[in-house]
Formats: C-alpha cells, sequence, structure tokens
C-alpha cells in the first residue's frame, strides 16, 4: 500500500515538474523502529524511487523553518496530526538537524472516538444501542471523522445514518446536530494535555 501511494505522489511530481522523478528523501514519524524504516525504503524502491534518505517528521519540519540557520539552537516541533501527536525537541547546528527527543501520545482517533461517544449516547437516549452491532459502530466512527472534518471550518455540522439499526423490527435511523462549541468542550481535556505535554518538553529547552 505504501508503494502504490509513493507511485502515485511520483506521478503527481512529475506531471507538476515536467520530468521524470528518479530520487527521493521520504520522512518518517520518529518513533519509526528500523524495521519500519527499511519497509518505507522498500515501498519507495518498488515505487520506482531510488530512496536517498529516511528522515525523521520533526527533522523535515526543523529542515523546513530552519533551512538557512547558522549557529547552535533548539526547536520544539509540536505535531498534532490524524493519527498521533508528537512533540519533539531538535537540535540545530550549523544545519546539522538531530532529533534530541520525542514522544508520541494521542492524535486524532481519539478526537474521532468523543463524537462516537457522544453519538453512542445519544441513540442510548433514544432507546437504541448500536454498541453490539460492528456494522454500525463502522459506520458511526465513518461518521465521526467526517463531522470532525467539517468543523473545522464549519460551525455546526449534522450527522445522519439512514438505517443504521434495527429496534424491534423497526429501522433507527440518526439525525443529530453537532455544534463546534460543543465538540471543542468535548476535546478540551486533550488538547489541555497536548499543551502540558509540550510545556515539559519547552521546561526543557528552557533549561537546556
Amino acid at each position: 500500500i505504501s508503494a502504490i501511494i509513493l507511485r502515485r505522489l511520483k506521478a503527481v511530481a512529475e506531471s507538476y515538474l515536467g520530468e521524470p522523478v528518479h530520487k527521493a528523501v521520504i520522512t518518517v514519524p520518529a518513533y519509526f523502529s528500523d524495521a519500519q524504516r527499511q519497509a518505507t525504503r522498500e515501498a519507495g524502491e518498488i515505487a520506482g524511487l531510488e530512496v536517498m534518505r529516511i528522515i525523521n517528521e520533526p527533522t523535515a519540519a526543523a529542515l523546513s523553518y530552519e533551512a538557512n540557520h547558522q549557529g547552535h539552537k533548539k526547536v520544539l516541533v509540536y505535531d498534532l496530526g490524524g493519527g498521533t501527536f508528537d512533540v519533539s525537541v531538535v537540535g540545530i547546528q550549523d544545519n546539522v538537524v538531530d532529533v534530541l527527543s520525542s514522544n508520541n501520545h494521542l492524535g486524532g482517533d481519539d478526537f474521532d472516538a468523543k463524537i462516537v461517544e457522544h453519538i453512542v449516547e445519544h441513540l442510548k437516549k433514544q432507546g437504541a444501542d448500536p454498541t453490539g452491532s460492528r456494522r454500525a459502530m463502522a459506520r458511526i466512527t465513518r461518521a465521526a471523522e467526517t463531522a470532525k472534518i467539517a468543523l473545522s471550518d464549519q460551525p455546526f455540522v449534522r450527522i445522519e445514518e439512514e438505517y443504521l439499526l434495527d429496534k424491534a423490527g423497526a429501522p433507527v435511523h440518526l439525525s443529530l446536530e453537532l455544534a463546534r462549541a460543543d465538540y471543542e468542550a468535548m476535546i478540551a481535556s486533550y488538547i489541555d494535555e497536548t499543551l502540558e505535554a509540550a510545556g515539559a518538553y519547552a521546561g526543557v529547552l528552557y533549561l537546556a
């Protein structure tokens, strides 16, 4: 699957540049094991790329923002993504970038789960419990992720799934409006947790 994605990215890059692309530098999460890095390298080769280097995502972020930095500096990289939350301290000295420390905890899946819990509680109040149905929970999880994405730029979103369950032979439909403010309240403790983690790393950074 990684090779298919990289092959597609290679084709997009070639279309944009108007010339063949043979070499690539691929970024991976800082916590990736040697086996995971090797698998990524092999996926690049299957995609028709000569993988010049595998570098950590915090390193790539630091290079992007501090490409021409001279002297010694330490940078805190705060990366709250779709699957994980990473806080990394990166050292930069004369264009040499090194990840000094990294921690991954929390992420987009946890935020989705809050909406899933909200939907399940809503259905239970109507006398329907979807937790015993894998199919219903899969649909709810997909709907939760879609709602989360929509709330990025909309104040409200309506979550609707027809024929989600059967209750005493009658279909159960899901129709629920979720406000961004309510969603932000749901995940407030998670956001605080990421800031506390970043603050702890920043403290180390300050002392250094």
